[in-house]
């Protein structure tokens, strides 16, 4: 007969209890989440011992400046896919902002464009066909239809963020690509 072998997730050599998996992994998975920006002295959390995801007083102006809209970030101007923002060094999201350099930009385009007879051109065809035979020429008639949406997902600082820009006409796919590849020049 053969040795029975011990067993490799065992806790112990000599106990009969299992541990599972391998143990915890040595590269550090999974990290913490970054620390998010302070607020604005002078805000109040939203609930006793959180911090609120956005500023709820603004910092006091100083009465001798004449006011004005403030100029671009560091960044560049800012500007926004969906509800992702980037506004100087940040990329703001719905789950947390992310560091702008080193992020990875992708798109994919969900969208179809669709071409059909239109319901008129078939009743004006019926109605001509008994005329004419030309009344068959309304058939010819075709309608085109844009339907779907881009998907943009950016990656960076340990965090995902996907969002859908709904697609109308064939032209926003490479607007959205325009859009994507400032972002991705500002990235680097």
């Amino acid at each position: 007969m053969s040795e029975q072998q011990p067993n490799p997730y065992a806790s112990d050599p000599g106990s009969g209890e299992y541990k599972w998996g391998p143990g915890n992994p040595s590269y550090g998975y999974p990290q913490p989440y970054p620390a998010s920006p302070a607020p604005y002295p002078g805000s109040t959390p939203p609930y006793p011992g959180s911090t609120p995801p956005y500023p709820t007083a603004m910092p006091p102006v100083p009465a001798t400046l004449p006011m004005a809209f403030p100029g671009p970030a560091a960044g560049g101007a800012p500007f926004s896919l969906g509800d992702i923002t980037i506004a100087g060094d940040q990329i703001i999201t719905p789950s947390g902002p992310m560091p702008l350099k080193g992020a990875i930009w992708n798109a994919v385009d969900f969208s179809r464009t669709e071409e059909k007879i239109p319901g008129h051109a078939i009743a004006l065809a019926v109605i001509f066909a008994f005329f004419c035979l030309i009344g068959l020429l309304f058939l010819l008639m075709k309608e085109r239809v844009t339907t779907g949406f881009v998907q943009v997902t950016v990656s960076s600082g340990g965090r995902q963020h996907s969002t859908v820009i709904p697609v109308t006409n064939p032209m926003v796919f490479p607007w959205v690509m325009s859009q994507l590849n400032h972002a991705r020049s500002l990235s680097i």
